[in-house]
């Protein structure tokens, strides 16, 4: 049973259409255009504390943002006419938000306890729990060695492959985990299709200790089965046949395709359609996680998504974190005209934090058609980049303190991390305090060369946590995972569908062939004719 999503209707307005839309407008034109960060923090003695709050392990400071009292206030009434609330509780209820494809959006409740009645009337929600156990059960097994490989060698290396979020999650938070690693086991992925990363990971990997964890939903997606099929050839060619059944697990729903691959029943992982690829983490698609962390890493991992979510669930919209940055990224992304905005981890263990986020609030909002059909009329998504911060100094920080662009920055810090001594912590605090210092303060004396001038006034947000641990990183995800939904509900647009990514597969498939021999290309586009030409030619 699916509930119908009838009880909160797309409103005919649109968001610019609506009062508080108008009163902000007004707001930005006449008080916050031209008022200047310095100004702001000038006026309000106290206003490092009044725009700073805490959720579960996360600290937000939002004080070095262009807005005040006034500019929040207008915000959380926006958010209000745009129906947020009763959009939070249609997505925790299991109504299909997922409009285009009449999907409900519940990695919610992958994270949830039964306790908390997360939708629990919906067909998948009450196996969750034991989904889990099975994981449980299969992860310790591996652990243990009572499953090893073909030879009866243990198993050290974990190879994920998939595409998307079924390679991003895993990747990102493997690598934001190192610490927790099982002793002797190894984390490794497999996601483009050009077979190089194999190639290369298949020269340092023993076969006999190498498990394949395959993630594809409908076991169809042609990157991940190609790369699973070159890796199903690696085993054969160096184990025999038979031992394909003892090499490879999967997390799939495709049950004839899995037999035909020769996955063991056993080896299989399911997942519902209401589990979205970019919000698949939580599922059955971090199994191959969940075999290097363990699961009790893994459970706790969960359980920080949940404190964000019961923070994102209960908490009043001026008070709600998720909501909060939601309506900052609105706020410059509608009315200032920031066109990107940059994530920056002063974690090196968080360096693929900024390209899981790229999925997730670009291939979630890059849209231009409402729910409705009909076109935005506004700017959606802003596009989302980053690297760990101590590089990125040393790479495109000149354009953030130098440049002619408005880009809010979201900095992200533990105070501790684990196996790095406290000193050389120390200094990347310093470093990650003083860059936001120094984009908002600047820097001009008298008589100073223009070109060693800094404006100032960039606004951005900190993040910080005592440690990054599971139950962190958890609830770092969960927020930003509920501010490309908020975001979302404000223009009126699916966050949960990705049709953008459709046309380019389609055509791909068509040119497999004329690629491959040269001919048989039947489309128009003159400049393709051309490129398969040199393609020919360099051969």
């Amino acid at each position: 049973m699916i509930v119908e999503y009838t009880d909160r209707k797309l409103s005919a307005r649109y968001p610019t259409d609506l009062g508080a839309w108008q009163a902000l407008k007004a707001h930005y034109r006449d008080s916050m255009r031209a008022k200047s960060l310095e100004a702001l923090f000038s006026r309000d003695k106290e206003r490092a504390g009044r725009f700073t709050l805490t959720a579960g392990d996360l600290t937000l400071d939002y004080s070095k943002n262009h807005v005040n009292a006034t500019t929040r206030k207008l915000l959380v009434r926006l958010a209000r006419e745009a129906q947020v609330p009763a959009a939070i509780e249609a997505m925790f209820a299991g109504e299909r938000i997922n409009v285009t494809e009449s999907r409900s959006v519940l990695h919610v409740a992958l994270r949830a306890k039964m306790s908390d009645k997360v939708a629990l009337e919906v067909d998948g929600v009450p196996e969750v729990w034991a989904t889990l156990n099975n994981i449980e059960d299969f992860v310790e097994r591996v652990q243990s060695k009572r499953i090893r490989g073909h030879t009866g060698k243990r198993f050290t290396d974990i190879v994920n492959i998939g595409i998307g979020g079924s390679d991003l999650g895993p990747v990102m938070a493997a690598r934001a985990l190192r610490p927790y690693w099982h002793e002797k086991m190894r984390f490794h992925s497999v996601s483009n299709i050009d077979g190089t990363q194999l190639a290369d990971l298949t020269r340092e990997l023993s076969a006999e200790s190498t498990l394949f964890v395959v993630c594809s939903k409908t076991f169809t997606t042609i990157e991940t089965m190609t790369n699973a099929n070159a890796a199903r050839e690696w085993v054969r060619d160096h184990l025999g046949y038979a031992a394909i059944q003892d090499h490879f697990v999967a997390a799939s729903t495709n049950h004839e395709a899995m037999d035909a691959f020769g996955i063991r029943p056993d080896y299989r992982f399911g997942f519902w359609d209401w589990v979205g690829g970019r919000y698949s983490l939580w599922s059955a698609v971090g199994l191959s996680l969940a075999l290097v962390v363990g699961m009790e890493t893994f459970r706790r991992l969960l359980n920080g998504g949940r404190v964000m979510d019961l923070h994102f669930r209960n908490a009043p919209l001026d008070a709600n974190m998720p909501v909060l940055l939601a309506l900052i990224a609105i706020w410059y992304n509608n009315f200032f005209g920031a066109e990107s905005q940059a994530i920056l981890p002063y974690d090196n263990r968080l360096d693929r934090f900024p390209a899981y986020l790229q999925q997730l609030q670009m291939e979630s909002n890059g849209k231009r058609v409402r729910m409705d059909g009909k076109p935005v009329k506004c700017d959606t998504g802003m596009v989302i980049w980053g690297e760990a911060g101590n590089n990125a100094q040393h790479s495109f920080y000149q354009l953030l303190h130098q440049g002619t662009r408005l880009i809010p920055i979201d900095f992200l810090a533990p105070v501790r991390s684990a196996g790095a001594s406290q000193e050389q912590q120390n200094l990347a605090l310093a470093q990650c305090l003083a860059q936001s210092e120094a984009l908002m303060d600047g820097f001009d004396e008298e008589g100073l060369e223009a070109y060693r001038v800094h404006e100032g006034n960039n606004p951005s947000s900190t993040i910080l946590f005592p440690e990054l641990t599971p139950e962190a990183l958890g609830q770092l995800i969960a927020l930003y995972e509920h501010k490309v939904f908020v975001e979302g509900v404000m223009w009126g647009i699916d966050s949960f569908d990705q049709w953008g990514v459709e046309l380019g597969k389609k055509l791909a498939t068509n040119l497999i062939e004329p690629v491959a021999q040269g001919k048989g290309y039947r489309g128009r586009n003159p400049s393709t004719t051309s490129l398969l030409s040199y393609i020919r030619k360099l051969r």
